[in-house]
């Protein structure tokens, strides 16, 4: 039967990396933990799951993540973040698709948030993401913030369940994301090579907050449904208006 490693990486998340070990604990056969030099009792409570423990200071979320699957003895990666844990459905998912796991396919999950006091259950719902795949067959890419598998020609496949997403535990940690996300994706903009337009920032704000609150149901999450999108239509605003200042700031 293939044996699957999960990999982590992270800084100082003593209040949520132990639920999240704990639920891993049914479904892998080996826990890979890589740390950007905590300074809090991270990687006290990781070691009392696991002993394959790495320090390297941050690369990036892209090259964080590979690192971490190399590190890993299995081929077969389940990924997952510390402020997640694995509901009861999936695990019994992944303990029932590890005698069949296909080396051809990458494996989605859904994944629910818990925002500040309440599920989402629309807003940023089912946000299906390829969690676990065969390092041999590909590996994580995209673009940072926001790293994917890359599929090529594999096939995707859905597993029932969900991966449950702790998310932010008030609005001012929200904010500081924010903030720090829209720095990198900026970056990636203007390394894109891609011109931004004075009206691209408002545009696409516009859709980010009308794709979520109108088309995928983001009202029937209440205040907190509105809140979410509201605050992806500063994320997409921000980061496109970050990236005109730059290039402003070159041209100067």
């Amino acid at each position: 039967m293939p044996k699957i490693s999960a990999t982590i990486v992270c800084f100082n998340e003593e209040d949520k990396i132990e639920d999240c070990l704990a639920s891993l604990q049914p479904v892998v056969d080996e826990i890979v933990v890589v740390d950007s030099l905590s300074t809090d009792a991270t990687l006290d409570i990781a070691r009392r799951y696991t002993d394959k423990i790495y320090e390297q200071e941050w690369l990036g979320f892209i090259d964080q993540k590979n690192l971490a699957a190399s590190k890993a003895t299995h081929d077969w990666i389940l990924n997952v973040d510390c402020d997640e844990r694995l509901d009861s459905q999936l695990t019994t998912a992944l303990r029932n698709l590890k005698e069949q796991l296909d080396d051809t396919c990458v494996y989605r999950m859904s994944r629910k948030t818990f925002y500040v006091y309440r599920w989402l259950n629309h807003t940023w719902y089912p946000d299906r993401t390829v969690r676990l795949f065969n390092r041999q067959k590909t590996r994580h890419g995209g673009v940072s913030p926001h790293d994917r598998i890359m599929i090529d020609d594999l096939i995707v496949k859905d597993l029932p369940g969900d991966i449950l997403h702790y998310s932010y535990d008030n609005l001012s940690q929200h904010m500081q994301v924010i903030d720090k996300y829209t720095d990198t994706a900026a970056r990636e903009i203007i390394a894109s090579g891609k011109r931004v337009s004075l009206v691209t920032p408002f545009t696409h704000a516009a859709w980010a907050f009308l794709r979520m609150y109108l088309v995928r149901g983001g009202f029937l999450d209440g205040f907190a449904g509105f809140t979410a999108c509201y605050l992806s239509m500063v994320y997409t605003y921000l980061k496109y208006s970050k990236a005109i200042f730059h290039q402003r700031r070159q041209a100067v």
